[in-house]
């Protein structure tokens, strides 16, 4: 896919031609809900895309229950920036917040917000910060129209243990950017740029496809190791998944916080294409948007696909980080060479009772939802979808509460 401006989503920039000027900003005040939206939109269906036969079989489905949403409103104006993009979130309980961050490359930033969740209510984000992505040596990056690299973030995570923030970065192997690992500090300065496998080195017939590099990226409980998330499979791994047909296996990865070695590489496999586009032959696709660790092991895998004149599926799957073939050391993963973990359904987005689905792109665990008289204490889970500053597009939360 071509890019369109370097503030445009990195995957999704190509699919946005055509659209016209972005609407005027709003104030910095107007944080209330959005009304509903009329209009069908280029990356989202006015009513969630219907389900489909998912390749995992649930096992002993979880309850998973739909708390609310909230959104925000197009290109809001907060602190000089033009609010959109948003690919990642983290949450913080000891200080009750949240890190959200932008994928504008030409102005690579991350929010901090403050949402009252309950059992029975999501409320509205309220924005607290806006903080710029910084090099080593203090200065924003400088995107393109400066020379330099325009980073592509795409994840973002809160690590207690050591204070900081990491994040990972899509690369762009049209330009020969790899994938990247970070970390920095609170106040955005880099601290870290984690070496990474030479196989994550786009090339010839090889490395990660154009807009398919780290889309998600997750922190194992002790803070300890990263786990990071190909949105879909390598040149040399296999075909992108197409309507009615698997195709290759995306890696994930794990990095070892402290050495910053790579420790164990497990082989996905994302569900072929949920429907076939409209008209036949139009924009389709499906990979992995964000992965977050439930405990040591266990990591909830989030597929989020665009069908052209349908719209968008999402689906989380539970997969066990210690099953599969290590496939760190392969340097293809061909059909018979690996063993692909194994993935369990937890839910369709579509079940949940939404009015819409969009391009969700992140995904963290909220505050804990204590005990009532008519239920047990259970784990919240927040997601955030990204507009691709698309005015036919929406900047949506989700709050489900989980049981299992």
């Amino acid at each position: 896919m071509m890019r369109q401006t370097s503030t445009f989503s990195g995957r999704r920039r190509a699919l946005l031609r055509g659209v016209g000027g972005a609407a005027a900003l709003l104030g910095a005040g107007s944080a209330a809900l959005l009304a509903g939206c009329a209009a069908r939109m280029d990356r989202g269906a006015a009513t969630p895309a219907p389900a489909a036969p998912a390749s995992g079989v649930p096992l002993h489905t979880p309850a998973l229950r739909l708390i609310g949403e909230a959104r925000l409103p197009y290109r809001m104006s907060f602190q000089g920036t033009a609010l959109g993009g948003l690919s990642g979130i983290d949450y913080d309980p000891v200080r009750d917040l949240y890190y959200v961050i932008s994928d504008d490359g030409s102005n690579a930033r991350f929010y901090t917000a403050r949402m009252a969740l309950g059992r029975e209510r999501l409320g509205t984000p309220q924005l607290l910060e806006a903080t710029l992505l910084k090099q080593a040596d203090g200065r924003p990056y400088p995107g393109r129209a400066g020379g330099a690299e325009d980073p592509d973030p795409e994840s973002i995570r809160w690590n207690r243990t050591s204070g900081t923030l990491l994040w990972a970065s899509e690369g762009d192997s049209r330009l020969g950017t790899p994938p990247a690992l970070r970390e920095m500090r609170a106040d955005g300065r880099l601290l870290r740029d984690f070496p990474l496998p030479p196989m994550f080195t786009p090339g010839p017939a090889r490395g990660p496809r154009p807009n398919l590099g780290f889309e998600g990226m997750t922190l194992t409980p002790d803070g300890a190791t990263a786990w990071l998330a190909l949105e879909g499979p390598m040149q040399q791994d296999g075909p992108t998944p197409a309507a009615g047909a698997a195709g290759g296996a995306c890696r994930f990865t794990q990095i070892d916080l402290r050495s910053g070695r790579a420790l164990r590489q497990i082989a996905y496999v994302p569900d072929a294409i949920p429907h076939a586009p409209r008209p036949p032959g139009a924009t389709a696709d499906n990979g992995v948007s964000e992965v977050l660790m439930a405990d040591p092991h266990q990591m909830l895998v989030l597929e989020r696909a665009y069908m052209s004149g349908v719209g968008n599926s999402l689906r989380l799957y539970s997969i066990d980080t210690r099953q599969g073939s290590d496939t760190l050391a392969l340097a293809a993963l061909t059909p018979g060479g690996y063993q692909a973990v194994r993935k369990e359904l937890l839910v369709d987005f579509a079940q949940l009772g939404l009015a819409r689905l969009d391009n969700t792109e992140g995904m963290c665990w909220g505050p804990a939802l204590p005990a009532t008289p008519s239920r047990p204490a259970a784990r919240s889970l927040v997601f955030v979808s990204d507009d691709n500053f698309n005015p036919r597009q929406i900047t949506q939360f989700v709050a489900l509460e989980f049981n299992r």
